[in-house]
C-alpha cells in the first residue's frame, strides 16, 4: 500500500492531516529540526500527537535532519529514546554522524534517510540501508525513470519516499548556501531566510555603481526561485517505479494547506476524487508556478521563473459543530454576510454555505466577519462536520 505523508507543523495541521486522508505524518521536536521554533513541537506535544496519531491508525515521523555539530552529538542518544518514549514511528535524519549514533544508542528506532542526504543512486541508497537505514527520501533531481532503476538494484525492504507537492529550495536537494553567505543564517540548521525568493540586480565589476535588472516576468525577476512541485498528474507513474510513500512538503504551512492538498492526493490515490477537480483544488492554495519538477527529465528553461505567489480561494474558518441546522464557526479570514463559502470536506464535495443568516456567538448579527478566530454561528441545511474547513474565492 502506497503511504500519503503529510507535513506538521502545528496542532491544527495535525487534526487536518488525519482528517483528510494522511497515512503518516511528519513533525519536528526540540532538537535539530531544521525549521523555524514555531514549527517545533515540544516532547509533551510530541507526545500527545503521537497519541492522537496512533489512535487514528496512522504513523508519526520526526525530523532530526539538521547537519550536526560536534557539540550536538552527545546529546542524540537520551534524545533518540525519548523520541521512541513519546511514540515516534521514526526519525528522519540526513547526517552520517547523527544516524550512526541514532542507531546505536537507540535501535528500536527506524531511521528515514532525509533528501537533504541527497540520494540518487542504488550504490548510496544501499550503503545507508548498510547503515541501518528503513528507508531513504530520494533526492529531488532524480527522474522517474531513474527511480525505477535504482529500485531493481536495492534490497526489498527498503523503502522509498519521494516529495509530490510543494515548495522546492533552489539549490542541490536542499543545500542552500546563499543565507549563510549573506545573512549568516543558515537554511542547513532550520534558520533560511529564503534569499532566492529576493530580486536581484546584475552588476558589471569595473561599474560598481550601474545596476541592470533581470526582468523575466513584469516587474518580477526572481533568477533563483523555484517553482512549486505538483505531482497530481503522476501519482501512478511514481507508484509503479517503485516509490512507496509520497510526500508533501510545508511544515511551514497553514492547516488549510495541509488539508485541501492532503485532501486532493487521497481522492486521487482512492480513484474517489476526479483528476480535474483534484487539479482545481490545488489551485486554491498559496503556490507560486508549478511544476513536475525534473520527474520526466530535465527542467523546462523557465523553471526557475516562479513569479509571484497565487490562489483562488481564501481561508474562511473552521467548522467547531453542527447541529439543528446551524454550524459553529471560528473565523480565519474575511468574509461577509451573503457570501458564498465553499466546503472543504473529505466527505463532502461540492458543497456550499451561504453566509446569509450570519452572527457571533451572543446572537447578534455579524455584517463583516473581519475579527480573526472569532466565533460566528451561520444557519444552513449543509450537514457540516467539525473539523470541516469553510473558504471564499478570491
Amino acid at each position: 500500500m502506497t503511504e500519503l505523508l503529510s507535513p506538521v507543523g502545528s496542532e491544527a495541521a495535525l487534526h487536518c492531516a488525519i482528517r483528510f486522508g494522511a497515512d503518516a505524518v511528519y513533525l519536528g521536536g526540540p532538537y535539530l529540526q531544521l525549521r523555524a521554533e514555531s514549527a517545533a513541537f515540544s516532547f509533551e506535544k510530541l507526545a500527545q500527537a503521537a497519541e492522537e496519531v496512533h489512535r487514528a491508525g496512522k504513523k508519526l515521523y520526526v525530523t532530526v535532519n539538521a547537519l550536526a555539530y560536534n557539540d550536538e552529538i552527545d546529546a542524540l542518544p537520551a534524545y533518540a529514546n525519548r523520541l521512541k518514549d513519546c511514540g515516534a514511528d521514526a526519525a528522519i535524519v540526513s547526517d552520517i554522524g547523527v544516524l550512526t549514533t541514532i542507531r546505536k544508542s537507540c535501535p528500536e528506532l527506524e531511521l528515514h534517510v532525509s533528501t537533504q542526504a541527497s540520494c540518487m543512486n542504488y550504490a548510496a541508497a544501499k550503503a545507508w540501508y548498510d547503515l541501518g537505514a528503513k528507508r531513504v527520501v530520494l533526492a529531488r533531481e532524480m527522474s522517474i525513470d531513474e527511480i525505477r532503476k535504482l529500485k531493481k538494484r536495492i534490497p526489498e525492504d527498503l523503502e522509498l519516499e519521494a516529495f509530490v507537492h510543494g515548495a522546492m529550495c533552489m539549490a542541490y536537494s536542499g543545500r542552500c548556501l546563499l543565507s549563510s553567505a549573506i545573512l549568516g543564517r543558515s537554511g542547513n540548521r532550520g534558520d533560511c531566510a529564503q534569499p532566492c525568493r529576493w530580486s536581484y540586480a546584475l552588476v558589471e565589476e569595473s561599474r560598481p555603481n550601474q545596476s541592470f535588472p533581470i526582468v523575466q516576468e513584469g516587474a518580477h525577476s526572481f533568477v533563483l526561485s523555484s517553482r512549486d512541485l505538483n505531482c497530481i498528474d503522476l501519482v501512478g507513474e511514481l507508484i509503479d517505479a517503485g516509490v512507496t510513500s509520497l510526500k508533501i512538503e510545508g511544515r511551514m504551512k497553514t492547516e488549510y494547506y495541509v488539508a485541501v492538498v492532503t485532501n486532493a492526493y487521497r481522492g486521487v490515490l482512492d480513484g474517489t476524487m476526479p483528476i480535474e477537480d483534484a487539479r482545481r483544488e490545488l489551485l486554491t492554495v498559496s503556490h507560486r508556478p508549478y511544476t513536475t519538477g525534473f520527474y520526466h527529465g530535465e527542467l523546462p528553461n523557465d523553471h526557475s521563473n516562479a513569479g509571484t505567489y497565487s490562489q483562488t480561494h481564501r481561508f474562511a474558518g473552521t467548522v467547531l459543530s453542527y447541529e439543528n441546522g446551524v454550524a459553529v464557526m471560528e473565523q480565519r479570514n474575511r468574509f461577509a454576510r451573503g457570501d458564498v463559502l465553499e466546503v472543504v470536506s473529505p466527505t463532502l464535495r461540492h458543497a456550499v454555505v451561504k453566509a446569509d443568516d450570519l452572527r457571533d456567538a451572543s446572537g447578534e448579527p455579524v455584517e463583516i466577519a473581519n475579527k480573526v478566530r472569532q466565533i460566528l454561528t451561520i444557519r444552513t441545511d449543509v450537514p457540516l462536520s467539525p473539523g470541516d474547513l469553510l473558504r471564499i474565492k478570491i
